[in-house]
């Protein structure tokens, strides 16, 4: 089992950036691929980023694409989302979420392991 901690979230203003990391204080991440996700109040899940445990591989929401860069470094146990040019729209709780095996990586319930969220507020 694999315990996730999430980190970083703050209110910023519209245009500004955060860097989240999602530290893995008990288990390994290194062997594992790891998702981002957000919610936000009265909507469900959304899938943010996505990283192959080589990260070799990547996905973003098209919401992110340009704007959110995914990261990861394994001897830190570690996974980052660096946030730029954000917007009102990205307010949310964001998880991170991880397992050793999924097939729809946009699929929250592919993901065993969750953090518990970090609030991101963006203001206009």
């Amino acid at each position: 089992q694999v315990q996730l901690v999430e980190s970083g979230g703050r209110a910023v203003p519209a245009g500004g950036s955060l860097r989240l990391s999602c530290l893995a204080s008990k288990g390994t991440l290194s062997t594992h691929h790891v998702g981002w996700f957000r919610q936000s109040p009265g909507s469900e899940l959304e899938f943010v980023a996505f990283m192959t445990w080589k990260g070799g591989v990547i996905h973003y929401a098209d919401s992110v694409k340009g704007r959110f860069t995914i990261s990861r470094d394994n001897s830190k146990n570690t996974v980052f989302l660096q946030m730029y040019s954000l917007k009102p729209e990205d307010t949310a709780v964001y998880y991170c979420a991880s397992d050793d095996a999924l097939d729809d990586y946009w699929r929250p319930s592919e993901y065993t392991n969750w953090g518990q969220g970090t609030q991101v507020t963006v203001s206009s």
